[in-house]
């Protein structure tokens, strides 16, 4: 037995504390919180300092939209700033059933289950669906949430090489007859841009038997005809498939959902831990959220806006020989693989008040560091050749 001595105490724990810290630093992967003191737009200040920003979610610049503000403000005087309980006490107000319906309308399934955010949705639904004995097939740069749920399951995970329809071909092959497989991946991959193949997986997961679910959190209102997400961009009708998604992103808003069939809700509803064991969102947030997916069913402009500069920020990157995705997502990285070198870019992007900052592991993998330039409605197309003229400034200098 140790002595008391030996055991770990405040001291020990210090310098376990500080040697990580000091770790981080060493490899150029220490972080820290900055302050924002505006509302979400392209023009922010940041630590007193007027910046542009480049780096938020906020795709069709809902999040500071005036019917928005105006419909959260008027719920929360009505309801009040919270919900009290979790849904299955008494936190179920009855601004869900109108956003769940709202949400299945705009996703073309049966039903949908509201979460209190993306990453609880991805963590309840994947623990719900498979456990010990079953499989799991993940796409290699699938986000953290799903990462995350899948090492919760007690499922055998296998990651398949991005994108990579014959990888995975040969994992459903050699999966065992016994027990549930389910293939995850992102719709659009929130680094990187690009699309999920999703036409070649749903048919390959039908032909095998395979669960398809779509983390759609980065496509939702974004792309699609209809702004649907990845699915609507396929031209893709979802039956079968778990659709996931966000709130927080396109939207405007807060919080995540899942949908699919009526079947597979009433499941989560009495399976998904993280929905069963939540906090209700406040009305003011289910409000503004119904608000979010009425503004892009009846306002495309935004979309159409953002396109334009989607292809404007594309062409721009071209000419200055970054290789950038052909897909028309507003997610445009700029891979430059060392740390330092993407701190040193991201630094001289800071200093001409523009905030795109150095995506580095384990957000990416190692040797993958990258800027993430991610546009918003809001943007101009002045904003986004000030970007461009810094950046051909950074690399003129032989950086």
């Amino acid at each position: 037995m140790r002595s008391v001595t030996e055991k770990t105490g405040p001291d020990s724990w210090s310098h376990f504390l500080a040697l990580s810290l000091d770790r981080l630093r060493a490899g150029g992967l220490y972080r820290r919180l900055r302050l924002i003191d505006s509302p979400v737009a392209p023009s922010v200040n940041i630590d007193g300092r007027p910046f542009l920003l480049f780096c938020s979610n906020d795709y069709l610049g809902l999040a500071n939209h005036s019917r928005m503000k105006t419909v959260a403000a008027e719920t929360a005087l009505s309801w009040g700033t919270g919900s009290g309980a979790s849904r299955l006490i008494s936190g179920n107000n009855s601004f869900y059933g109108g956003l769940e319906k709202a949400v299945a309308g705009f996703k073309g399934t049966e039903a949908a289950l509201i979460f209190s955010s993306g990453y609880a949705t991805n963590v309840g639904v994947i623990t719900s669906l498979v456990d010990r004995g079953d499989l799991i097939l993940s796409d290699a740069l699938n986000h953290a949430s799903i990462v995350d749920a899948c090492g919760l399951s007690k499922a055998r995970v296998q990651v398949y090489p991005h994108g990579d329809i014959d990888a995975l071909e040969s994992l459903l092959d050699a999966a065992p007859a016994s027990g549930k497989t389910l293939v995850v991946t992102d719709g659009v991959f929130s680094m990187t841009g690009d699309l999920a193949p999703l036409p070649e997986l749903d048919k390959i997961c039908r032909e095998y038997g395979a669960l398809l679910m779509v983390d759609d959190a980065h496509g939702t209102g974004v792309i699609g005809p209809k702004g649907g997400g990845t699915l609507d961009y396929f031209n893709m009708d979802g039956r079968g498939i778990v659709q996931m998604g966000t709130f927080s992103k396109a939207l405007g808003g807060l919080g995540g959902f899942v949908a699919g069939s009526s079947q597979l809700i009433d499941y989560l509803i009495n399976h998904a831990r993280s929905l069963i064991y939540s906090t209700a969102l406040p009305p003011a947030v289910l409000a503004s959220n119904q608000e979010g997916i009425r503004i892009i069913r009846t306002e495309p402009s935004h979309r159409q806006r953002l396109s334009s500069l989607v292809n404007h920020m594309r062409e721009g990157l071209g000419r200055l020989g970054v290789q950038v995705s052909p897909w028309p997502t507003p997610i445009l990285p700029i891979v430059l693989g060392d740390v330092e070198e993407t701190l040193s870019l991201a630094q001289h992007l800071w200093d001409k008040g523009l905030f795109v900052p150095a995506i580095r592991p384990p957000t990416v993998p190692r040797g993958e560091s990258c800027l993430r330039i991610s546009l918003s409605a809001l943007h101009t197309p002045a904003d986004l050749d000030r970007l461009l003229a810094a950046l051909e400034a950074h690399y003129k200098k032989g950086s």
